[in-house]
């Protein structure tokens, strides 16, 4: 069931059980938005997801029509289109919730992207945890087959595009495009150095558009709506609609689908029902945890879409909003992020393979009672040394939050000095 502030594009068809077949789908417009692309010139159809105002749903919200527009229109190397479903961000459950409810709208957008660069071939990285959803892709993806909608002379024209899905092995890091690209060659998932970019040398060293399933998700409501209808439900350069995961100390968690500079006050006491128990907000993460952290006098007058968060100092990222009350330790929020990025680091950069280990080792050594005052400035000068020298956004992702925690939570910092212990930790616990 929707709330009333909702607005349903991307997720209209959740409440549809018949959507996840093709007959069900193409029962509710699925294709119609292809039929209108192999109608249309690629510019023209790259031109109408230009004027949507689309940025990429996976984090870093750079513009989609752009992106594919960097793509040569002439090039002796084959072309590709990727999908990624490596949803592995703490926080971020939407793109699970696409596929298992309407697999054919991102098939159908990846069709589309294909027929506006001229890609006869692409891929659905999915991530290794996510392995129900493989079957349900699969299926989908064998349907699309025994009706013409993939393969040769899609819907009677000259369009060819194959379309297969691929597992990853549950690496965090895969979500990166070069080492999702890496992975999907079979070697290891460790990033590459650009330039080149994927646009001009990706897969295969073949021109390459990697786009997130929400992204891909929202290109054929696109198409059949209009970029200018789309781009109307959001702040300029910030068009459309997304999908909230909203999870954290709220009474009603869940995904929902809001306009572009929703406000975050209302999605926490509207959608999220507010804190149990009565209880204070301390902090939000407003999209998954690699974002630096908002204080409550910070999240409750943004607005959440891409540029009002960035005057923030955070990111939008992957739309993944975890709500913190008055009860949570800082110190052991912090912990717990650079516990996961620990494990998750590949271990190429000796930045991020050193400075993420030495931060959770020491995080949890404060955190327990063993802190000395020297610490807090070493975890802020620590995480500033691995920001923007790592080959990818990993380390980027593991000092934000752990920055921004210390500069707006000192003075939790300082109570462990005092108290030699948590203050908090018979409400939470210490184990991250």
């Amino acid at each position: 069931m929707s709330h009333p502030a909702e607005i349903r594009i991307v997720s209209r068809r959740f409440d549809d059980d018949a959507a996840a077949t093709l007959a069900g789908y193409r029962g509710s417009d699925g294709y119609r938005a292809l039929e209108k692309a192999l109608a249309m010139t690629p510019a023209a159809i790259i031109d109408e997801v230009k004027q949507s105002g689309l940025r990429g749903r996976g984090g870093a919200g750079f513009p989609t029509g752009m992106k594919w527009s960097f793509v040569p229109a002439q090039s002796p190397k084959p072309k590709y289109v990727l999908c990624n479903a490596d949803e592995s961000e703490p926080g971020t459950c939407k793109d699970r919730v696409i596929l298992e409810r309407d697999p054919f709208a991102v098939i159908e957008g990846m069709s589309i992207c294909a027929r506006a660069i001229g890609a006869r071939q692409g891929y659905i990285f999915i991530r290794g945890e996510y392995r129900y959803l493989i079957e349900i892709v699969e299926r989908a993806l064998a349907e699309a087959y025994a009706a013409g909608l993939l393969g040769k002379n899609i819907l009677g024209s000259d369009f060819e595009f194959h379309l297969a899905a691929h597992s990853g092995a549950g690496a965090y890091e895969c979500g990166e495009e070069s080492a999702l690209m890496e992975s999907l060659e079979g070697k290891r998932g460790f990033p590459r150095m650009k330039p080149p970019f994927p646009a001009t040398s990706g897969l295969y060293g073949g021109p390459t558009v990697i786009n997130n399933v929400e992204t891909l998700a929202s290109v054929p409501h696109i198409l059949l709506g209009g970029g200018a209808w789309f781009a109307g439900f959001g702040p300029p350069k910030n068009g459309g609609t997304r999908l909230f995961c909203l999870s954290g100390h709220l009474n009603t968690p869940g995904v929902y689908e809001l306009p572009l500079g929703f406000p975050l006050r209302r999605m926490i006491e509207e959608l999220g029902g507010g804190l149990p128990g009565g209880r204070k907000l301390k902090a939000v993460v407003p999209g998954g945890s690699s974002t630096p952290i908002l204080t409550a006098e910070e999240a409750l007058s943004a607005n959440m879409d891409f540029d009002s968060i960035a005057k923030l100092g955070s990111f939008l990222g992957s739309g993944g909003v975890v709500v913190a009350d008055e009860h949570t330790c800082m110190v052991e929020f912090a912990l717990r992020i650079m516990h996961f990025y620990r494990h998750e680091s590949c271990g190429w950069c000796v930045p991020c393979r050193e400075g993420t280990n030495w931060l959770e080792l020491a995080l949890r050594r404060f955190h327990s009672g063993g802190g000395r005052q020297e610490d807090i400035e070493l975890f802020r000068s620590v995480s500033e040394n691995i920001l923007g020298r790592t080959f990818c956004p990993l380390g980027d992702a593991a000092a934000m939050p752990i920055i921004s925690i210390v500069r707006k939570f000192r003075g939790e910092f300082e109570d462990h000095l005092r108290g030699r212990a948590c203050p908090f930790g018979a409400v939470h616990g210490a184990e991250a």
